[in-house]
């Protein structure tokens, strides 16, 4: 089946624009301005993503008048001139996205959307589908059922539903309804006092701006006048606002085809303008030679069995599984395909059932006559996301064994910063290949089919490839992994071993009681509602406690509260920390406050938790995901078990409907002040060291050096304060940010800080050192290995610059602290008996969920102290608090 082609086109000035004013003024050291070209860049890369196609344009306004200023010389005369940072970043941007690939045009004489409008109507008469990249109304005026615009700021698209949505009239009344209202920007008159809303209205009551002026006897009142009054210069602003789609062009929308990047030029602009992610990227891009792809598909046992006779050969091989769904619960193989040299791979089906379907080896003799070689710990095997094939195999009884490689995994830990670290966004980025995306061949949205349901004519390429690209990713990633000693250490000893700990872990999941849950939601509700009318009350009327705007009037416009920050166009913010700045003086944003809080936990657990217990299971199973937080910490989701508060009341309710089964308790073991400790070790500050080598509380001893006094004679407030002291400079905190936290000003607080520094002076030493190794180096590592690369710790910019410094001191802490504790678990996993009902069920932050058998509660709590303190080697002890209970709550 063929696809229709698809031509993205990228309104390059609205990108410069929106670029430009929405990031800081970034520059290099050599003073040259950059935010614009770095937003416009990233912008691209993104869309790249979204929109792999083959075909692509990126539209600029060439310098100069247009045929619009000799139609009107009043047309953009209210535009104030180029900023004088932004005008030098267009023609290296321009390079930019020439040494990116990306076919440019840039066309005198006329706008960069009447250059889209000519282009996007000959690609749709062409037979294309087009995709517009903007943020401009006016070219609104071009959508259809074929050409939709998105935008890369929200990843909004508009077809002629959004664009009736979104304006109130479809976009064959765009022209109509942008010279009814004018457009100030740009200088093009329209109708005085007449607004969107009474454009459209107009437009909806009379069918088009011809039928408005034929009536325009009828529109009463004031707008009635001043519409009469603008008849003369309607035709007008009609045709400066209507596009062009008849420029003459020298390249067809099908010329518009993406090149290679060209590696060096890239390089030489990333080093010059110092995007360093993007320069180790590049550097990194030895893009191997493309490889034809010849792809089998499986149908009968005798080939199989030659496939499978290959594999067994094969030193290592390649694969991936196609399954009913997303979620590794539930999922059952549709099919399963193989790699063995990178171009050749095979699909072989087992599940497809839709109206016609060949006929396919059963399920059964598929995953029968693989499962040796699947569980054999001996035979290596390569995957992308490994932990999602090994769930689902073991709902067919197949115990994975032999994972060696992930790709996912080997592209994480050589740059944990990298944003994405999926299949398609890695082939793109390290192959240069589009790969067959599942939304190509299944749709979206409601109706899109599951693996079952697509033919297999579009299935096998699909599945093939997976396998294929896999297998190449592998074989590129691994050249820039092996022999490098700590990275390798780090992949072979803990990301690798930790997939088969995460997949059991997600399919132990964990018991709530749904009751309970529905129970505290209904409790939620009604607390909701009476700071709903406490709101209303303080507010003196209603409002809707969910609207930014209406609490921006309240706040600032009625109440006359103080402003303390603005949003970036310049409105009084209520973002929650000026809130809670705010709440300190002010019943009203405390009361609003109270409410979101209340209301998401209200959203996020106790009316969400109770769908995601699992039909078959009767279990929560969420998912852990390893390739996310640059610093090695595991996140959950879907849903997130990490975020559930302890420290309020309502978030410790929803912990107690985390409950044990009968005959199990729930055993809580949880590293106790475990960055602190590895600030010790890495600062090797005698102060610190000795505190906890001699079991002191970090918190007191630190008062007590602070403030002078011996640790029996330390109030509650100063420890508070000492404890908000050693939290706060980990994390890069000020001595303005720790005036903030404590209520007191900031020359006190900066004599807490210069007070603390001379008690531990080797904690000052170890900050700067890293600071300046960082410098040196581009990243910093954990005790283990792991890297977080820095790449603004150089940026000219101070507010970036200070934030790659404190994330420099405090990454490694961070890192150290998710290493540790994938070792305890790694440890625990090989260790805990299962047959008795004893399993990890959970693992949030610093602490480790574990569902026990009453009868083996104190052996497994040794153990579990026993590998959690000894899962790293520090100059200071680590301690682990361990607690047991009926209900998660209990435990804690």
């Amino acid at each position: 089946m063929s696809k229709q082609r698809l031509l993205v086109l990228v309104d390059g000035s609205s990108y410069l624009f929106r670029a430009y004013h929405a990031l800081p003024k970034f520059t290099n050291q050599a003073g040259e301005p950059t935010g614009a070209i770095y937003g416009v860049v990233n912008m691209l890369k993104k869309l790249r993503v979204d929109y792999p196609s083959e075909y692509l344009g990126v539209i600029f306004d060439a310098r100069g008048k247009t045929f619009r200023d000799e139609m009107y010389a009043e047309y953009k005369a209210n535009r104030p001139p180029m900023p004088e940072d932004l005008s030098p970043q267009i023609e290296p941007l321009h390079e930019v996205v020439k040494a990116l690939g990306m076919p440019l045009l840039v066309v005198p004489g006329v706008e960069a959307d009447d250059v889209i409008g000519t282009l996007a109507t000959q690609a749709r008469d062409a037979g294309f589908k087009v995709v517009i990249s903007t943020g401009d109304k006016d070219i609104a005026q071009l959508v259809d059922e074929n050409v939709t615009l998105v935008n890369t700021m929200d990843d909004k698209t508009l077809d002629p539903a959004g664009v009736q949505e979104k304006f109130g009239v479809p976009p064959e009344l765009i022209v109509d309804y942008l010279t009814l209202i004018g457009d100030t920007v740009d200088n093009v008159p329209g109708v005085p006092k007449v607004g969107p809303k009474t454009a459209a209205k107009w437009l909806v009551q009379y069918g088009s701006l011809d039928a408005i002026i034929e009536n325009a006897h009828e529109v009463k009142g004031k707008v009635g006048e001043n519409l009469r009054a603008a008849l003369d210069q309607l035709p007008l602003s009609r045709d400066l606002v209507t596009l062009r789609c008849d420029v003459e062009l020298e390249h067809a929308p099908d010329a518009l085809t993406m090149g290679e990047p060209d590696l060096p030029k890239l390089k030489e602009f990333f080093a010059r303008f110092e995007f360093n992610t993007w320069l180790s990227e590049a550097t990194a891009a030895d893009v191997p030679e493309p490889v034809e792809a010849h792809y089998e598909v499986v149908l009968d046992e005798n080939h199989y069995d030659q496939w499978l006779q290959r594999l067994r050969e094969a030193d290592a091989f390649a694969f991936d599984t196609e399954t009913t769904s997303l979620e590794y619960v539930d999922a059952v193989v549709v099919g399963i395909s193989f790699a063995i040299e990178p171009g050749h791979a095979a699909y072989v089906p087992c599940g497809h059932d839709y109206p016609g379907a060949p006929t396919q080896l059963s399920r059964e003799v598929v995953l029968g006559k693989i499962k040796d070689l699947l569980e054999d710990p001996d035979h290596p095997k390569i995957g992308q996301n490994l932990k999602y094939d090994m769930s689902v195999l073991a709902n067919h009884g197949i115990t994975l064994r032999g994972v060696r490689y992930d790709t996912m995994l080997e592209s994480y830990v050589l740059d944990s910063t990298a944003t994405r670290h999926d299949m398609d966004s890695l082939a793109l980025k390290f192959l240069r290949r589009k790969t067959i995306h599942f939304e190509d061949i299944a749709g979206k949205g409601a109706k899109q089919l599951t693996f079952n349901q697509i033919a297999l004519d579009e299935a096998a390429p699909y599945a093939a490839e997976d396998a294929d690209v896999t297998l190449q990713l592998h074989q590129h990633l691994w050249k820039n992994l092996a022999g490098d000693e700590p990275l390798e250490r780090l992949f072979n000893e803990l990301e690798m071993p930790l997939v088969e700990v995460l997949s059991a872990v997600e399919r132990n999941g964990v018991r709530v009681d749904v009751d309970m849950l529905k129970a505290q939601s209904r409790e939620l509700a009604q607390r909701l509602k009476t700071l709903e009318s406490e709101a209303h009350e303080l507010a003196g009327g209603p409002f809707n406690l969910g609207s930014p705007r209406q609490i921006q009037e309240i706040l600032y416009d009625k109440q006359g509260l103080p402003v303390l920050a603005k949003t970036p166009k310049g409105q009084p913010s209520t973002a929650e920390s000026v809130l809670q700045e705010l709440a300190e003086n002010y019943e009203l944003p405390r009361v609003i406050l109270e409410h979101r809080a209340l209301a998401k936990l209200r959203s996020t657990y106790t009316d969400a938790l109770p769908a995601c217990v699992n039909e078959r299971t009767g279990r929560v199973h969420t998912s852990y995901r390893q390739a996310v937080a640059s610093t090695g910490r595991l996140s959950s989701s879907e849903p997130n078990l990490q975020n559930i508060p302890i420290r309020t009341p309502e978030g410790r309710k929803i912990r107690q409907a985390f409950v044990a089964p009968p005959g199990t308790v729930l055993l809580a073991a949880d590293y106790s002040q475990i960055e602190l400790r590895i600030m010790a070790h890495l600062s090797q500050d005698a102060g610190l060291c000795s505190a906890f080598a001699n079991g002191q509380d970090i918190h007191r001893a630190t008062a007590a050096e602070v403030f002078g006094l011996a640790p029996d004679d330390v109030t509650g407030e100063q420890r508070r304060r000492a404890k908000a002291i050693n939290f706060g400079l980990i994390y890069g905190m000020s001595a303005f940010g720790l005036g903030k936290q404590l209520g007191i000003d900031r020359a006190e607080a900066q004599d807490y800080v210069d007070r603390y520094f001379e008690r531990y002076p080797g904690v000052r030493t170890y900050m700067e050192q890293t600071k300046e190794s960082a410098r040196e180096r581009g990243f910093v590592e954990t005790v283990f290995g792991r890297r977080l690369h820095l790449p603004e710790i150089k940026a000219r910019n101070f507010q970036r610059r200070s934030y790659a410094e404190r994330t420099a001191i405090n990454a490694p802490m961070q890192g150290t602290a998710a290493d540790i504790i994938k070792r305890a678990m790694i440890k625990l996993h090989r260790r805990v008996p299962t047959d008795a009902g004893t399993q990890m069920i959970m693992q949030v932050h610093d602490e480790l969920v574990f569902e026990v058998a009453e009868a083996e509660l104190e052996s497994l709590k040794s153990m579990v102290v026993e590998e959690m303190t000894q899962a790293a080697e520090l100059s200071v002890p680590l301690v682990v608090d361990v607690g047991v209970g009926s209900n998660w709550d209990e435990a804690h």
